[in-house]
């Protein structure tokens, strides 16, 4: 028997940063993204021995021990161990042998929710073979509880919510307290989205975690070149919704511009002298606009290219070594299913 799923991975498109405590504590955040169709998969295989295996199959990474109710931390797979270590003390389960295996369609720290994406995907595993009763809001507090709370892990909530939910939403934040409002954009608004948001790996990763703790840093300390930044970010977000909404497509461009000025007075290392280069090239090749994509500080980012422009700033981007992907936008979040 094997117990499967998956989670979407997602491209914030406004907002970014403005849902990580202890900014969305004192001030609410508010982020829109969508879902698309790369995805963290994770697959729970009953053994026929009292053993357990965690593999992460695209790193090359495996481990294997005796039957327990808790396995050691220690900086390997511990996203695999630590989700199986609270589900087993949260929900216990019986001395049943499994092989957990997952694997991500995008490196991890390339800034599109690998991480939490995969944690949500882990869950959602584990619920479909203990069929447990957990709904949408369920699985995506757990998930934050577990990264944040008892791995330790610097980070926001979006990425676990966009995993679970899927599609195109606005997301606000209050302290603990997550509303997901899903948006009802016509289709052609979608079709055309797709086509002009153009999804460009640097080919580097960044530890997302250095990043956020001295956003966080500077919100404790009240820093006001920072928290205004978020402010105007979280308007962002607001402006974003009622362009996609009302279908003023040409303005997303100039929105995404406004975010990257406002995304690089949060940190000192979200932006770097590559990515500047980079993204100054993309706009002079025709793109109004853009972003980095998590944190900052390289993995994924995303410009807009209305019309025609697309292939020239394609052009340009191949120039700087890195990668385009292909990619559509998904409506639905997690899945699971038994094989």
């Amino acid at each position: 028997m094997i117990y499967r799923s998956k989670a979407p991975l997602r491209i914030g498109l406004a907002g970014g940063g403005t849902d990580v405590s202890p900014y969305s504590d004192q001030f609410g955040g508010a982020i829109l993204n969508t879902t698309i169709s790369l995805f963290a998969h994770a697959s729970i295989e009953i053994l026929d021995t009292k053993e357990i295996i965690v593999a992460a199959i695209d790193r090359g990474e495996g481990q294997r021990f005796d039957w327990a109710k808790e396995l050691p931390l220690g900086g390997t797979l511990d996203l695999l161990k630590g989700v199986y270590n609270c589900i087993q003390k949260d929900y216990g389960f019986s001395e049943t042998g499994f092989k957990l295996s997952t694997y991500v369609d995008a490196p991890a720290g390339s800034g599109l929710g690998t991480s939490s994406t995969l944690v949500v995907a882990i869950i959602g595993a584990f619920a479909e073979m203990l069929k447990l009763p957990l709904g949408e809001y369920d699985i995506a507090h757990y998930a934050c509880e577990i990264e944040r709370t008892y791995l330790g892990l610097a980070g926001g909530k979006q990425d676990q919510f966009a995993a679970t939910f899927g599609g195109v939403n606005f997301m606000e934040f209050y302290g603990d307290k997550v509303i997901v409002n899903p948006l009802r954009i016509r289709e052609r608004y979608i079709h055309e989205l797709e086509n002009n948001l153009v999804l460009y790996f640097t080919s580097t990763s960044r530890e997302s975690a250095v990043i956020i703790k001295e956003q966080q840093k500077n919100v404790v300390q009240k820093n006001e070149k920072s928290i205004e930044a978020m402010h105007q970010l979280k308007e962002q977000a607001r402006m974003m919704k009622e362009a996609l909404l009302q279908g003023r497509l040409d303005e997303i461009g100039r929105i995404l511009d406004y975010g990257f000025e406002q995304k690089r007075q949060i940190a000192h290392n979200i932006s770097n002298s590559r990515i500047d280069e980079l993204y100054e090239a993309a706009k002079k090749s025709g793109a109004t606009g853009g972003k980095i994509s998590g944190a900052g500080g390289g993995g994924f980012m995303t410009f807009y290219c209305p019309g025609t422009t697309r292939f020239k700033v394609i052009n340009t981007l191949h120039s700087f070594g890195g990668e385009v992907r292909r990619y559509q936008m998904v409506n639905n979040g997690l899945a699971t299913w038994t094989a």
